[in-house]
């Protein structure tokens, strides 16, 4: 199986690529940063391609994904991702440009890159780490829940458009997971996982196609509770000391 995986140099991403390379699957990565690359890897892993890609440059997405897949990929997974860290009341425009550009058009150029390898063939699987974050608007991350939003919806559509065309999409929606991503965060979080345990939980959620997958149960639980109350309610909620880490 051929499997690429966008910001797969850390993270989620790169332990979910880990998964599938011990599998003896052909995976390719892509980051901005290759250096990030676990030390060793190339040479460990002798089915893992390396691309250097800013997955906000159309052309470098598509140009990657060709040259992996040349016409056969199995399997995308849109990992690339970026938050504002701190949570601040008042927006940081420029850092919100950055987080809507990676977080949503990286995730519209990978799906580009790998539908044109794969409808041809009428077969496929393509994937986003979204986050619970997207389920709501949380305080002090309007860009980052709005990015995941999109991807959400993004990926519940397209799992309607595609259906036809025997590509399956699935959408992953974790909460806290321990990346480098989130070791920014200088707020609690609750049912923190590590990226190794968080890889496990989605391979099996991509080998069952899962058109959604959200978790931990816990935070799938309090979200699930919190996109149903009235909205004055949630607003009213989401502003007390112990729910709002904004500053």
């Amino acid at each position: 199986m051929k499997v690429f995986i966008t910001g797969g140099t850390t993270g989620i991403g790169w332990s979910l690529a880990k998964i599938y390379l011990e599998e003896g699957h052909q995976v390719a990565i892509c980051g901005r940063d290759l250096s990030k690359v676990e030390s060793g890897a190339n040479e460990k892993y002798k089915n893992l391609t390396c691309y250097k890609v800013d997955v906000t440059n159309r052309d470098e997405v598509l140009a990657a994904i060709d040259d992996f897949s040349k016409g056969e990929l199995d399997l995308l997974v849109a990992s690339a991702g970026r938050s504002v860290g701190s949570k601040t009341r008042t927006p940081n425009f420029e850092a919100a440009r950055d987080v809507i550009n990676i977080n949503v058009l990286g995730v519209l150029n990978s799906f580009e890159g790998a539908l044109k390898n794969m409808l041809p063939n009428k077969r496929g699987h393509i994937a986003a780490i979204a986050s619970v974050a997207g389920m709501v608007g949380l305080p002090g991350a309007s860009s980052y829940s709005a990015s995941k939003a999109a991807v959400l919806k993004l990926c519940e559509s397209f799992s309607m458009d595609l259906h036809s065309e025997n590509i399956k999409v699935s959408c992953i929606a974790p909460g806290f997971i321990d990346t480098p991503l989130t070791q920014k965060n200088d707020h609690s979080m609750p049912w923190l996982m590590s990226s190794e345990k968080a890889a496990r939980k989605i391979k099996k959620a991509l080998d069952r196609k899962l058109p959604l997958f959200v978790f931990p149960w816990q935070m799938k639980t309090v979200m699930f509770i919190l996109e149903r109350l009235p909205r004055w309610m949630y607003r009213f909620f989401m502003q007390l000391p112990f729910a709002n880490y904004s500053k």
